[in-house]
């Protein structure tokens, strides 16, 4: 199961994850992120480690993946992480609000 989660993964981000990364690159929101990282058995989309937050963009294969979706923030958050999502269209569309609730996010941690 987590060899075909990192396979699936290597296939290259989406148009949505590729814009966010440009995004949190860098330290452009004063805080370090990675993309792609592994925590405990799953590939998070972006984590601030210092912060633990993780960001997870869903696209159409989330919406019949609620349960699954759902464990894997429970994991996360067992281990300390906060977890906060995003749709594909909410960061193409509304960029502006995606970055004011990561920023929110990292100013409550």
């Amino acid at each position: 199961m987590f060899e075909f989660r990192a396979e699936n993964k290597q296939k290259g981000p989406t148009q949505a994850e590729a814009y966010l990364w440009e995004i949190l690159r860098n330290k452009k929101l004063g805080v370090k992120f990675r993309q792609q990282h592994i925590i405990d058995i799953y590939i998070v989309d972006f984590v601030c480690l210092s912060k633990k937050l993780v960001i997870e963009i869903d696209g159409e294969f989330h919406k019949n993946r609620k349960e699954y979706d759902l464990l894997r923030t429970q994991v996360l958050n067992s281990k300390g992480f906060r977890v906060i999502r995003f749709t594909n269209q909410e960061v193409l569309s509304y960029t502006e609000n995606v970055i004011q609730q990561i920023c929110d996010a990292l100013s409550k941690i």
